[in-house]
């Protein structure tokens, strides 16, 4: 009588699958902050494929959303902050912004200090989220970034799927994103 032995491959433990959805999080957001930088590199912010269109934040796109951040805000001192500093050197903060959105987004799609790029993440957008609290947006329009980029902040996401993994084997397990 043969015997046969059948191979089943074990199943993948719930920790791990949470951690494989937070990864793909990460990775998706970081791909979301690097196609924005290429709309503002470029300057372009509509793009159509035959029928397809969409449209991502180049730099008047950005300006245009501060501006009306600013002058809607119900927080005075934050709004003068942006009023008096941002706008008018608009020049060079919109290559800072760039270069931060940048930053961010390799981080997350690379899974490098993935922590820290969800923060800086929080950081850029959290200031014209709260700008814009008084104002009638939908409900969703800016928890939908914020959400995902606070979970993860907290969450080391970068060690599925990502460089902090070697990282973190390098430093001892003392890296701390």
């Amino acid at each position: 009588m043969a015997h046969t032995a059948t191979l089943t491959k074990p199943p993948d433990s719930p920790l791990l699958l949470l951690a494989r959805g937070f990864a793909a999080l990460r990775i998706y957001l970081g791909v979301i902050f690097l196609s924005n930088v290429v709309a503002k590199v470029i300057n372009v912010g509509l793009f159509e494929f035959g029928p397809f269109k969409f449209t991502l934040i180049d730099n008047p796109g950005a300006l245009g959303i501060l501006e009306g951040a600013v002058d809607g805000t119900w927080i005075a001192p934050l709004g003068r902050l942006y009023q008096k500093y941002v706008i008018p050197d608009w020049e060079f903060f919109q290559w800072f912004l760039t270069g931060a959105e940048l930053a961010i987004g390799l981080g997350l799609l690379l899974g490098i200090a993935s922590r820290l790029a969800a923060l800086g993440g929080l950081l850029l957008i959290a200031p014209i989220w709260i700008m814009l609290w008084n104002e009638p947006l939908y409900l969703w329009l800016y928890p939908a970034d914020l959400v995902p980029l606070l979970l993860l902040a907290i969450v080391p996401s970068g060690r599925t799927a990502g460089l902090d993994r070697s990282l973190a084997t390098r430093f001892r397990g003392r890296w701390p994103f």
